[in-house]
């Protein structure tokens, strides 16, 4: 009773419970940190009815990784979630441009504002993802012709 006010809905991404056949629910602090995925994961404008829900995340893909995008980048970030989940606040925001090459990887903290409890969330940001050409001899899914 006490984390009715998380709020519950559809899990993300939507899976179906076997058992009885119906979509899979999260909730409590577990809905809160799939809002927060889903707000990291959306462009802005990406909904046309609602053009200022999501981050301006993928706007940093092609930026240098250098002190002051990192700030841009994580104050940005705060800023979205803070605007877009009233559930939270105190949003902290930590970026580690060095630990995986060719990621960054988001330290997420937050306190949930009705229980007062902090909570996070890692969300790992990839900078260079490129698509494999398949080697000679080979067809386009790579396996031999």
């Amino acid at each position: 009773m006490a984390q009715d006010f998380l709020g519950s809905g559809m899990k993300f991404p939507p899976s179906i419970n076997p058992a009885t056949g119906r979509f899979e629910v999260a909730a409590g602090y577990e809905s809160i940190k799939e809002s927060i995925y889903l707000i990291l994961m959306t462009q802005k404008t990406e909904r046309w009815i609602r053009p200022d829900f999501g981050s301006s995340l993928m706007s940093y893909t092609f930026m240098d990784t250098g002190a002051t995008m990192l700030n841009m980048m994580s104050r940005d970030i705060a800023q979205d979630l803070m605007r877009q989940e009233p559930r939270i606040s105190d949003v902290q925001i930590n970026i580690d441009a060095v630990s995986k090459p060719g990621a960054l990887i988001i330290y997420i903290g937050y306190v949930v504002r009705e229980t007062n409890v902090r909570d996070n969330l890692v969300f790992p940001f990839y900078l260079n993802t490129t698509w494999e050409e398949p080697e000679e001899g080979t067809g386009s899914a790579g396996l031999e012709e």
